[in-house]
C-alpha cells in the first residue's frame, strides 16, 4: 500500500492524524507529515483517514 496526499489540496485540518495516528501527524511547523508506505495492517486507518479528509486530498495505490 502506497499513500499519496496532494499537499496542493491539503490544507492541515488533521482529521487524518485523528483516523491514523500511527501513519499521519502535524509537524513542528504545522504542516502534515506522513508515512507513505505504512504497514498493511494500517489499511482500514488509513482509508478512513482519506474518508474523513474535507478536501480528499488522499489517495491510496495498492
Amino acid at each position: 500500500m502506497k499513500v499519496v496526499v496532494d499537499m496542493n489540496k491539503c490544507q492541515d485540518h488533521g482529521q487524518c492524524v485523528f483516523a491514523a495516528p500511527d501513519v499521519f501527524r502535524i509537524d513542528d511547523g504545522g504542516r502534515l507529515a506522513y508515512v507513505s508506505d505504512p504497514d498493511g495492517s494500517l489499511r482500514e486507518e488509513v482509508e478512513e483517514a482519506a474518508d474523513v479528509c474535507p478536501l480528499q486530498a488522499i489517495r491510496i495505490e495498492g
